[in-house]
């Protein structure tokens, strides 16, 4: 496990659950496909903001987790399918996940992905069906930088 520098694994829960670890399907693709962990419906934003209901998005879960070095960042995006064939948009420019989201206590270091639904009618994900890429890259740090907080928690706990 020494020589490990950054990867994917199935997380807590999900080991028999036949998730497949992301991978790239062209020798030049940056992102590694992100599948949905089970079947589900992403709700049409329409019907919510019509019925007056509160609008947030629909957590896609993946079943997998991603290590790398602390000096890395895993950046998730949509697949640009998505938008036009589909409807979903990503609910953030983004997704940023730090090193240290690997393997938290409250959910093992999930990754989720966060849609909305703009088509009238709600949509279908199936399980197996890739619905974001996660690309890995390096970041850089202020001279100054006296950062020192540790994570005690998972998705969205920096705050």
């Amino acid at each position: 496990m020494q020589n490990r520098k950054r990867g994917f694994e199935v997380c807590k829960g999900y080991e028999d659950k036949n998730i497949n670890l992301p991978k790239r399907h062209t020798a030049h693709s940056v992102g590694y496909d992100l599948e949905s962990a089970e079947d589900l419906v992403v709700p049409s934003i329409w019907k919510k903001v019509l019925s007056l209901k509160e609008v947030k998005p629909t957590m896609i879960k993946t079943g997998i987790k991603a290590y790398y070095a602390e000096d890395e960042v895993l950046y998730i995006y949509n697949r640009s399918s998505n938008p036009a064939k589909k409807g979903l948009v990503f609910a953030l420019g983004a997704g940023v996940i730090e090193s240290d989201y690997y393997g938290n206590e409250s959910n093992d270091g999930e990754l989720m992905v966060p849609f909305y639904n703009f088509f009238p009618i709600d949509i279908k994900v199936k399980k197996g069906e890739r619905i974001a890429q996660a690309v890995f890259q390096k970041f850089l740090i202020v001279d100054n930088d006296d950062a020192t907080g540790k994570r005690i928690s998972g998705f969205g706990s920096t705050d």
